[in-house]
């Protein structure tokens, strides 16, 4: 597959087939993202895999919950509410294995405090672009992924670090949901054109 093809092709995938990802495919999107830039060359990247079926159950409860919060906070309409609900019920971000990013805040190249939150941007960069890649590598194997924003609230951040036997130096960057796509997958176009996002100086 080339890569225009990949790029062109991810699109955020919300419903699975109920088929597990192996751990060899895993570790294959794990290489991929690891070749990212990464800040400082840190690597202060982690990267947790909620693949027991117990543990999936409780992210996708708190998935689940974080949508409800998001949606009601946005006062989204009580039909609509109900819609969400349903989908949902459906197994909208039901998925074989979901990944969280995470990112070390205490690796840092410099050690003058001055410069730890410039420092802390620079590892969230580095962990999207580890995140897109893996998300095109998993175009190429043929399976979906969705980012899942919600998961980064505050207390479903404590939830999945506590999960994953975690501390408080870990930083959520993003939680991914991972699987074979159920359905035809259709890539969504962008409302935006090129000329409206580019400006050259």
């Amino acid at each position: 597959m080339e890569l225009d093809e990949a790029i062109t092709k991810r699109t955020s995938v919300r419903f699975y087939e109920d088929r597990e990802v192996d751990d060899e495919i895993l570790e294959e999107l794990i290489r991929a993202a690891i070749r990212a830039p990464t800040a400082s060359g840190l690597e202060n990247w982690l990267f947790v895999a909620y693949k027991s079926r117990d543990v999936r159950e409780k992210v996708y409860e708190l998935i689940k919950q974080g949508h409800i919060e998001y949606f009601r906070k946005r006062g989204l309409p009580e039909e609509k509410m109900q819609k969400l609900q349903k989908r949902f019920e459906e197994g909208m971000y039901r998925a074989p294995l979901y990944l969280g990013v995470f990112v070390n805040k205490n690796v840092k190249a410099l050690q003058d405090e001055r410069y730890s939150h410039l420092e802390l941007y620079w590892a969230l960069e580095s962990a999207a672009m580890a995140i897109e890649n893996l998300m095109l590598k998993a175009v190429e194997l043929g399976l979906g992924t969705c980012y899942i924003g919600v998961a980064c609230f505050e207390h479903i951040e404590e939830e999945l670090r506590k999960m994953a036997g975690l501390g408080d130096e870990y930083c959520l960057v993003g939680l991914i949901s991972l699987g074979y796509p159920k359905g035809d997958v259709k890539p969504r176009g962008r409302k935006k054109d090129v000329r409206e996002v580019l400006k050259i100086v």
